[in-house]
């Protein structure tokens, strides 16, 4: 994935709508803060930044794991016999 960022307002507008914060992140995913704790322990999901509590994600890597998750609750999912 390629980014080109001219300038501050092209840097200002990719942090805008491609950094996510963890509650972004939770949300989008469907999934509690500790699962998020689990797949960033894990590996699964690895943050840009973590400073302290805080721990930035790239939009696309979040979407892509959402995917996943989603193709695993369909198979595994509690609504399954």
């Amino acid at each position: 994935m390629d980014f080109h960022l001219k300038n501050r307002s092209d840097i200002a507008a990719f942090v805008q709508q491609e950094i996510l914060t963890s509650t972004e992140a939770i949300q989008i995913l469907g999934i509690t803060r500790q699962r998020l704790s689990q797949l960033v322990k894990k590996g699964q999901l690895v943050p840009l930044k973590k400073e302290g509590g805080v721990s930035l994600f790239l939009r696309s890597e979040v979407e892509e794991k959402k995917m996943e998750l989603e193709g695993l609750r369909k198979i595994f999912g509690p609504d399954k016999n």
